[in-house]
């Protein structure tokens, strides 16, 4: 038997298919669109495309456009998804989960395989992908490049967590002739700063940390981050599907 998980997000949708036995098969991501709808039936395509039927195989679907997915069997929520996609990346039964996600960020404590409590950040976009794709567009680039050039600025802040009372602050350093580095270094600094205020809540000691979502192999982000909360943050490889991966193994039990 083989088992198919759909993570559709508001920025990116995350396919995973897992053998049956929790050995992944295959992942494949591609843009959400403007339409989850839309988004669905492409994966649908896709899954078709490399030899997976999702009209056979057991699927669990999950994110923000969990409810459109007509081929799904069953629909869990992003945290259920996130923590036991986590948790078989990672081998940890005791973790605590950051993922930073496209308009939302969620932290996920995990204590012997079951969540335990959570934090979502939904109302606010500082501290998402959103805010990053803000700040990088003022300054002209992409949020990777901005990531980059993060780590050659320093002695620079920005002390607005609002994205538009943010964005004025940028525009202003951008006119009293900052470098971009340097502007680069206060945005992700920013970012760090409104996450860690979040998972410093969840977040125990003793117990690791991990970092998921379409940002978790920004490793200037992770270090600011690290940096932040006093303790070292960790990734992985295929981090980003988490919750597809979760609601595979979610659908393997269907």
């Amino acid at each position: 038997m083989r088992a198919i998980g759909i993570d559709i997000g508001s920025s990116c949708a995350k396919t995973a298919v897992t053998d049956g036995q929790g050995n992944v098969l295959w992942l494949d991501q591609m843009p959400t669109g403007w339409s989850s709808v839309e988004a669905a039936e492409e994966i649908r395509k896709r899954l078709a495309a490399a030899g997976f039927d999702p009209g056979h195989d057991p699927c669990v679907a999950t994110g923000y456009g969990r409810v459109v997915v007509p081929f799904a069997q069953k629909a869990v929520t992003e945290i259920s998804c996130h923590a036991k996609g986590a948790q078989k990346l990672f081998g940890l039964a005791d973790l605590d989960i950051i993922d930073i996600g496209g308009q939302d960020t969620k932290v996920i404590s995990v204590r012997g395989g079951s969540v335990r409590d959570f934090l979502m950040n939904d109302k606010c976009s500082a501290g998402t992908g959103r805010f990053l794709e803000v700040m990088a567009n003022t300054l002209r680039t992409d949020s990777a490049s901005l990531i980059a050039m993060a780590a050659e600025g320093s002695n620079t802040s920005i002390s607005s967590m609002c994205t538009v009372f943010a964005e004025s602050e940028v525009i202003s350093l951008i006119g009293k002739g900052e470098s971009r580095e340097n502007i680069a270094f206060a945005v992700v600094t920013s970012i760090a700063k409104k996450i860690a205020s979040q998972a410093s809540r969840l977040c125990a000691d003793g117990v690791q940390t991990v970092l998921t979502g379409g940002l978790c192999e920004a490793d200037q982000l992770r270090k600011a981050l690290s940096l932040e909360l006093g303790r070292d943050i960790i990734s992985c490889e295929n981090a980003r599907y988490a919750g597809a991966i979760g609601a595979a193994l979610f659908a393997e039990k269907l």
